[in-house]
């Protein structure tokens, strides 16, 4: 079945999925719309641009919202009351009350609904999840994430200056969520137990966070995560499971590898940027699973308020 879907926001990642959408079976994407009109114009022979995000809703069965933050609630209701199916971008907001609110809408309202954690369906995420959940660590001791930025924004988050600032921008928000969403479903719920945020103009300023210490407890194991932007090398993207028998971790993003004490090996691939296409592929794959009304793995709005409430308790330790 072929799913009408409209784009909201056509940025960074917005304009990423008017590819994905065009190359995927099982959508025509009908409609987009952004309100930078050298962003419409940018995609203007690939999709239908529109007047207004109105304009978007009535044209698609389903719509992506890829706005930044601060704006997803107010496309969110549009939707609902339009009756349109949704998938918004990830974080679902930064006002956990607000989001509690969006929640509560959307499960009432009974359409189909999720939010874009790659982790969903990426397929590094969906084997470490398998090789856990079937022993083949053994018991699971903790978990560990490790991340840094030797610039940020990054280079290919030029048009997206928001995320320097902390009003809703940030690498916490924009990536440690993405590590912390898959953690909470291998590990168990999480709870923060502490957490020191160190922002460069200090507690009451505008920029965004440069570096962060969080443990978290799961049902399972604790989550400890260390994260620092600022100074050169390579950028580091690490989610380590350990256990009694072997460890798995999430490398580079898409890589996932295995060790028993000797040295890490793959397990899905090295191809960074096939790895990097099959989860975009498999993520629209469970997203048509979703509309379709059939089980899918694509990230609830629940899930994304848990993530949310950790994210923001976890900056609310700022320095």
């Amino acid at each position: 079945m072929s799913h009408k879907v409209g784009i909201i926001g056509l940025g960074t990642v917005g304009a990423r999925f008017v590819e994905q959408f065009n190359h995927h079976a099982d959508f025509e994407l009908v409609a987009a719309w952004d309100p930078d009109a050298a962003a419409c114009a940018a995609h203007a022979a690939d999709v239908t641009i529109v007047a207004d995000a109105a304009g978007v809703i009535s044209a698609a069965d389903a719509v992506y919202i890829a706005v930044p933050p601060l704006f997803h609630g107010a496309y969110v209701e549009q939707c609902v009351a339009a009756r349109v199916a949704i998938f918004c971008e990830k974080p679902l907001g930064i006002d956990v009350q607000e989001s509690r609110r969006l929640v509560d809408l959307v499960e009432s309202s009974g359409l189909p609904a999720g939010v874009n954690f790659v982790f969903s369906a990426a397929p590094s995420a969906v084997e470490l999840q398998r090789r856990v959940a079937g022993g083949e660590i053994g018991q699971i001791v903790r978990g560990d994430l490790r991340l840094h930025f030797a610039e940020w924004p990054r280079a290919w988050h030029a048009k997206a200056q928001w995320l320097r600032l902390r009003d809703q921008g940030g690498w916490i928000r924009e990536v440690a969520s993405h590590f912390v969403f898959v953690a909470q479903r291998v590990l168990g719920p999480l709870s923060i137990d502490a957490a020191m945020v160190t922002h460069p103009d200090g507690p009451t300023g505008t920029l965004c966070e440069t570096d962060a210490l969080a443990r978290m407890s799961g049902s399972d194991a604790p989550l400890v995560m260390i994260g620092t932007s600022e100074g050169i090398g390579p950028d580091v993207n690490d989610l380590t499971v350990r256990g009694t028998a072997g460890s798995l971790r999430i490398w580079d993003w898409y890589r996932l590898q295995h060790t028993t004490g000797g040295e890490w090996t793959d397990v899905v691939g090295t191809d960074r940027a096939q790895l990097g296409a099959d989860a975009y592929a498999a993520q629209l794959d469970e997203l048509s699973k979703l509309l379709d009304g059939t089980p899918s793995s694509i990230a609830t709005f629940a899930e994304s308020l848990a993530v949310q409430e950790l994210v923001e308790a976890m900056l609310s330790g700022v320095s």
